[in-house]
C-alpha cells in the first residue's frame, strides 16, 4: 500500500522488499491494524516522514523472515509482533524499559516503510520484538500493537486509573474502546464520548457505564460534570483536536488527570488549551506515546486469562486494496472497532 504524494491517491503495487537492518529483522506480515495514525501519515501531519513514496502502517503482527547481525533472541519462523514506538536498544531509556520515548527511536510506517505490505522491516530487535501466545490470533495481536497497548499504558501507566475512578473517554475508535475496555476491567467507571451512535453502542458493549453524543452546541464537559456529580477523575483524549482536548480537561473535576492520546496536528497552528482550568483546579496534563515492548508481559496475562479481550474490538479483517480504498476517509468515517489489514487476501 503506497502514496506518492500527502493527501494523494494510495495505491497497491510491487516495491522492493526491505533488507533486515544490523540488529533488526524482516517480518512477513499476517495483520496489519489501520489506524487514524495512519491517516495523520497521510495526510502530511508527522514530519518523520520526509520521503516519498511511502508505505503506511504501523500495528502488525506476523512471522520473522529474515534476521540481521547481531540479533541473539529470535530467529526465522517465530511469531511476533512489536510496539508501533520501537527503542534504539541502546539509550539509557531502552534500558530503563521505557523505549517509548527513546531519543533515536524508529516507527515503522512514519520513520520507515511500514508494515500495509508483504515484509517490513523492524529495528533493535531484541529490544523491540514481542513474541505472540499461543491461542491470540494475527488480528489480536496486530491490535494490540497501537491502539490496545497505548490505551493501557495510558490508562494503567499515566493516569493510574483506580476502581470506582470516573473515567471519560473521548473518541470510541480503536484507542477509546480500548481504553473503556481497559479502564472497565480495572473497576472505573467509564463514560464514553463520540459523534457516533455506532460508536457508542460498541463502547457500551466494551464495559462503558454512560455515553455521550457530542453534538454541535451541546457540551460534552457540562454532561460529565452532571452525571459524575462534579466531574471525572480521568478525561483520556482518543481523538486528537483542539475540541476534544479541551472537552477533555474541563470535564474534570478539582486535582483530576487528563492523558493525551489523540495526536494534535499543527494545522493552523497550535491548538489553544484551556491552561486557566489546568491551573486553577491543580490538574495533571499527561501525554501517552504507545508503550513499551518490555511494559507487555502483564497486559498478555490479562488477555491470556480473559480479563481483558481484544479480539472483541476488531471489526472486519480486508485485503490491501480495500485498506487503500479506506484509508484516506478514515478520519471522518465512523468508527465502531478496528479495521486490520490481511496482506494474504
Amino acid at each position: 500500500m503506497v502514496f506518492d504524494s500527502f493527501g494523494g491517491p494510495v495505491s497497491v503495487r510491487e516495491v522492493p522488499d526491505p533488507v533486515a537492518p544490523d540488529g533488526g529483522v524482516v517480518v512477513r506480515v499476517h495483520a496489519s491494524g489501520l489506524c487514524l495514525s495512519d491517516w495523520h501519515a497521510w495526510a502530511g501531519h508527522d514530519a518523520d516522514i520526509s520521503v516519498l513514496p511511502h508505505v503506511p502502517g504501523h500495528e502488525l503482527a506476523g512471522t520473522v523472515a529474515g534476521v540481521g547481525a547481531g540479533v541473539s533472541r529470535w530467529r526465522a519462523g517465530d511469531r511476533v509482533t512489536v510496539p508501533f514506538v520501537c527503542g534504539c536498544g541502546r539509550c539509557e531509556w531502552c534500558a530503563a524499559g521505557q523505549a517509548q520515548v527513546c531519543p533515536n527511536q524508529t516507527q515503522p510506517g512514519f520513520t520507515h516503510w511500514g508494515a500495509d505490505a508483504e515484509l517490513v522491516a523492524l529495528h533493535a530487535a531484541d529490544t523491540n520484538l514481542v513474541a505472540v501466545p499461543d491461542g491470540v490470533t494475527d488480528a489480536e495481536a496486530a491490535s494490540l500493537g497501537c491502539r490496545f497497548a497505548t490505551a493501557y499504558r495510558a490508562v494503567t501507566g499515566r493516569a493510574r486509573v483506580r476502581a470506582g475512578e470516573w473515567v471519560v473517554v473521548i473518541g470510541a475508535g480503536g484507542v477509546g474502546l480500548s481504553a473503556v475496555m481497559i479502564a472497565s476491567a480495572l473497576g472505573a467507571r467509564v463514560i464514553a464520548v463520540d459523534r457516533h451512535q455506532g460508536a457508542l453502542d460498541a463502547a457500551l458493549k466494551a464495559g462503558a457505564e454512560r455515553t455521550i453524543v457530542a453534538r454541535p452546541g451541546v457540551s460534552v464537559p457540562d454532561q460529565v460534570q452532571t452525571l459524575t456529580d462534579g466531574g471525572a477523575h480521568v478525561a483520556i483524549d482518543a481523538v486528537g483536536s483542539e475540541q476534544t482536548c479541551a472537552d477533555g480537561i474541563l470535564s474534570l473535576r478539582r486535582q483530576g488527570r487528563h492523558v493525551q492520546v489523540g495526536l494534535l496536528p499543527p494545522a493552523g497552528g497550535h491548538p489553544r488549551v484551556p491552561m486557566s482550568r489546568v491551573i486553577g483546579w491543580e490538574l495533571d496534563v499527561l501525554g501517552s506515546h504507545g508503550m513499551a515492548a518490555a511494559d507487555y508481559p502483564e497486559m498478555l496475562a490479562l488477555v491470556a486469562d480473559g480479563t481483558l479481550r481484544p479480539q472483541d474490538l476488531v471489526e472486519r479483517v480486508v485485503d490491501l486494496e480495500e485498506g487503500a480504498r479506506l484509508l484516506p476517509s478514515l478520519h471522518d468515517a465512523p468508527r465502531a472497532g478496528m479495521v486490520v489489514v490481511d496482506p494474504r487476501l
